[in-house]
Protein backbone atom coordinates (compact mmCIF):
# COMPACT_ATOMS: atom_id res chain seq x y z
CA UNK A 1 0.00 0.00 0.00
CA UNK A 2 2.80 2.32 0.90
CA UNK A 3 4.46 1.61 -2.46
CA UNK A 4 1.20 2.33 -4.32
CA UNK A 5 0.76 5.59 -2.40
CA UNK A 6 4.30 6.64 -3.18
CA UNK A 7 3.79 5.86 -6.85
CA UNK A 8 0.54 7.85 -6.88
CA UNK A 9 2.23 10.77 -5.13
CA UNK A 10 5.18 10.60 -7.54
CA UNK A 11 2.74 10.62 -10.49
CA UNK A 12 0.97 13.72 -9.15
CA UNK A 13 4.28 15.53 -8.65
CA UNK A 14 5.37 14.58 -12.16
CA UNK A 15 2.09 15.82 -13.65
CA UNK A 16 2.31 19.10 -11.77
CA UNK A 17 5.95 19.56 -12.78
CA UNK A 18 5.08 18.81 -16.40
CA UNK A 19 2.16 21.25 -16.24
CA UNK A 20 4.46 23.94 -14.83
CA UNK A 21 7.02 23.27 -17.57
CA UNK A 22 4.32 23.52 -20.20
CA UNK A 23 3.01 26.75 -18.69
CA UNK A 24 6.50 28.23 -18.61
CA UNK A 25 7.09 27.23 -22.25
CA UNK A 26 3.83 28.74 -23.54
CA UNK A 27 5.02 32.37 -23.79
CA UNK A 28 8.07 31.36 -25.85
CA UNK A 29 5.99 29.19 -28.18
CA UNK A 30 3.37 31.94 -28.55
CA UNK A 31 6.12 34.40 -29.39
CA UNK A 32 7.56 32.05 -32.01
CA UNK A 33 4.10 31.38 -33.48
CA UNK A 34 3.38 35.09 -33.76
CA UNK A 35 6.77 35.62 -35.42
CA UNK A 36 6.10 33.03 -38.13
CA UNK A 37 2.38 33.68 -38.40
CA UNK A 38 1.08 32.45 -41.74
CA UNK A 39 -1.67 35.07 -41.89
CA UNK A 40 -0.37 37.58 -44.42
CA UNK A 41 -1.17 40.89 -42.74
CA UNK A 42 -0.03 39.62 -39.34
CA UNK A 43 3.25 38.25 -40.68
CA UNK A 44 6.40 40.30 -40.34
CA UNK A 45 7.74 38.65 -43.51
CA UNK A 46 4.98 40.16 -45.63
CA UNK A 47 5.80 43.69 -44.47
CA UNK A 48 9.53 43.08 -44.96
CA UNK A 49 8.84 41.84 -48.50
CA UNK A 50 6.69 44.92 -49.18
CA UNK A 51 9.44 47.26 -47.93
CA UNK A 52 12.13 45.49 -49.99
CA UNK A 53 9.92 45.55 -53.10
CA UNK A 54 9.40 49.31 -53.02
CA UNK A 55 12.99 49.98 -52.05
CA UNK A 56 14.21 48.05 -55.10
CA UNK A 57 11.62 49.63 -57.43
CA UNK A 58 12.59 53.16 -56.38
CA UNK A 59 16.33 52.44 -56.70
CA UNK A 60 16.27 50.80 -60.14
CA UNK A 61 14.90 53.38 -62.57
CA UNK A 62 14.09 51.81 -65.96
CA UNK A 63 16.54 49.04 -65.09
CA UNK A 64 19.32 51.49 -64.20
CA UNK A 65 20.48 52.13 -60.60
CA UNK A 66 19.64 55.67 -59.58
CA UNK A 67 23.13 56.38 -58.23
CA UNK A 68 24.32 56.37 -61.87
CA UNK A 69 21.78 59.11 -62.65
CA UNK A 70 22.96 61.05 -59.61
CA UNK A 71 26.62 60.78 -60.65
CA UNK A 72 25.80 61.78 -64.23
CA UNK A 73 23.90 64.87 -63.04
CA UNK A 74 26.84 65.96 -60.92
CA UNK A 75 28.93 66.24 -64.06
CA UNK A 76 31.45 64.22 -65.93
CA UNK A 77 31.36 63.03 -69.50
CA UNK A 78 32.32 59.49 -68.49
CA UNK A 79 29.48 59.13 -66.00
CA UNK A 80 26.98 60.50 -68.53
CA UNK A 81 28.26 58.14 -71.23
CA UNK A 82 27.96 55.20 -68.83
CA UNK A 83 24.39 56.20 -67.99
CA UNK A 84 23.37 56.53 -71.63
CA UNK A 85 24.93 53.14 -72.41
CA UNK A 86 23.08 51.48 -69.52
CA UNK A 87 19.78 53.08 -70.56
CA UNK A 88 20.26 51.90 -74.17
CA UNK A 89 20.94 48.34 -72.98
CA UNK A 90 17.89 48.41 -70.70
CA UNK A 91 15.68 49.75 -73.50
CA UNK A 92 16.94 47.02 -75.83
CA UNK A 93 16.16 44.40 -73.19
CA UNK A 94 12.64 45.77 -72.61
CA UNK A 95 12.02 46.04 -76.36
CA UNK A 96 11.76 42.25 -76.48
CA UNK A 97 8.50 42.58 -74.52
CA UNK A 98 6.89 45.06 -76.88
CA UNK A 99 5.63 42.47 -79.36
CA UNK A 100 3.74 39.23 -78.90
CA UNK A 101 5.44 38.28 -75.60
CA UNK A 102 4.30 41.58 -74.11
CA UNK A 103 0.69 40.98 -75.15
CA UNK A 104 0.80 37.45 -73.68
CA UNK A 105 2.29 38.72 -70.42
CA UNK A 106 -0.30 41.48 -70.26
CA UNK A 107 -3.14 38.98 -70.67
CA UNK A 108 -1.72 36.56 -68.11
CA UNK A 109 -1.04 39.38 -65.64
CA UNK A 110 -4.53 40.86 -66.02
CA UNK A 111 -6.10 37.42 -65.59
CA UNK A 112 -3.97 36.71 -62.51
CA UNK A 113 -4.77 40.06 -60.89
CA UNK A 114 -8.48 39.60 -61.58
CA UNK A 115 -8.43 36.13 -60.00
CA UNK A 116 -6.51 37.40 -56.96
CA UNK A 117 -8.86 40.35 -56.53
CA UNK A 118 -12.03 38.27 -56.79
CA UNK A 119 -10.71 35.47 -54.58
CA UNK A 120 -9.35 37.88 -52.00
CA UNK A 121 -12.13 40.42 -51.66
CA UNK A 122 -15.18 38.43 -52.77
CA UNK A 123 -14.32 35.22 -50.89
CA UNK A 124 -12.31 36.94 -48.12
CA UNK A 125 -9.03 35.04 -48.62
CA UNK A 126 -6.41 37.12 -46.80
CA UNK A 127 -3.43 35.69 -48.70
CA UNK A 128 -4.96 36.70 -52.04
CA UNK A 129 -5.78 40.16 -50.69
CA UNK A 130 -2.16 40.64 -49.63
CA UNK A 131 -0.82 39.52 -53.00
CA UNK A 132 -3.30 41.72 -54.86
CA UNK A 133 -2.34 44.80 -52.83
CA UNK A 134 1.31 44.07 -53.59
CA UNK A 135 1.02 43.22 -57.30
CA UNK A 136 -1.52 45.82 -58.48
CA UNK A 137 0.80 48.81 -57.80
CA UNK A 138 3.67 46.78 -59.25
CA UNK A 139 1.71 46.37 -62.49
CA UNK A 140 1.14 50.14 -62.54
CA UNK A 141 4.88 50.75 -62.12
CA UNK A 142 5.68 48.33 -64.95
CA UNK A 143 3.20 50.11 -67.24
CA UNK A 144 4.74 53.47 -66.30
CA UNK A 145 8.23 52.10 -66.98
CA UNK A 146 7.24 50.92 -70.44
CA UNK A 147 5.69 54.35 -71.17
CA UNK A 148 8.91 56.11 -70.10
CA UNK A 149 11.00 53.77 -72.23
CA UNK A 150 8.77 54.48 -75.24
CA UNK A 151 9.13 58.23 -74.64
CA UNK A 152 12.92 58.04 -74.30
CA UNK A 153 13.11 56.07 -77.54
CA UNK A 154 10.70 58.34 -79.41
CA UNK A 155 12.37 61.59 -78.35
CA UNK A 156 15.93 60.15 -78.38
CA UNK A 157 16.61 61.68 -74.98
CA UNK A 158 20.22 62.05 -73.87
CA UNK A 159 22.28 64.06 -71.44
CA UNK A 160 20.48 66.28 -68.94
CA UNK A 161 17.09 65.67 -70.56
CA UNK A 162 17.52 61.94 -69.98
CA UNK A 163 18.50 62.53 -66.34
CA UNK A 164 15.42 64.73 -65.80
CA UNK A 165 13.11 62.11 -67.31
CA UNK A 166 14.59 59.33 -65.15
CA UNK A 167 14.35 61.50 -62.03
CA UNK A 168 10.69 62.30 -62.74
CA UNK A 169 10.02 58.61 -63.26
CA UNK A 170 11.64 57.80 -59.90
CA UNK A 171 9.50 60.43 -58.14
CA UNK A 172 6.37 58.95 -59.73
CA UNK A 173 7.36 55.44 -58.61
CA UNK A 174 7.99 56.69 -55.07
CA UNK A 175 4.59 58.41 -55.01
CA UNK A 176 2.88 55.20 -56.14
CA UNK A 177 4.84 53.32 -53.47
CA UNK A 178 3.77 55.69 -50.69
CA UNK A 179 0.10 55.41 -51.67
CA UNK A 180 0.36 51.61 -51.99
CA UNK A 181 2.09 51.17 -48.61
CA UNK A 182 -0.39 53.43 -46.82
CA UNK A 183 -3.39 51.68 -48.42
CA UNK A 184 -1.96 48.23 -47.64
CA UNK A 185 -1.19 49.24 -44.05
CA UNK A 186 -4.70 50.56 -43.46
CA UNK A 187 -6.31 47.48 -44.97
CA UNK A 188 -3.95 45.18 -43.06
CA UNK A 189 -4.72 46.91 -39.74
CA UNK A 190 -8.43 46.61 -40.49
CA UNK A 191 -8.07 42.87 -41.17
CA UNK A 192 -5.99 42.35 -38.01
CA UNK A 193 -8.62 44.18 -35.94
CA UNK A 194 -11.34 41.94 -37.41
CA UNK A 195 -9.28 38.83 -36.67
CA UNK A 196 -8.62 39.85 -33.04
CA UNK A 197 -11.09 38.21 -30.62
CA UNK A 198 -12.67 40.62 -28.14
Amino acid sequence: MRGAGSARLFGLVTQRTGARATESELPASDLFASFVDVRSFASIWYWLALAVLWSVLSHWVVGVPYDMVWRARRGGATAMADLETMVRLSIRRHAALSGTPGVVLLGVGACGLTMLGLTGFLYHVEFCQALFLMLLPLALVIWLRMAVIARITRQALAGDALCRRLTLHRVAVQAIGIVAIVATSLWGMFQNILATPF
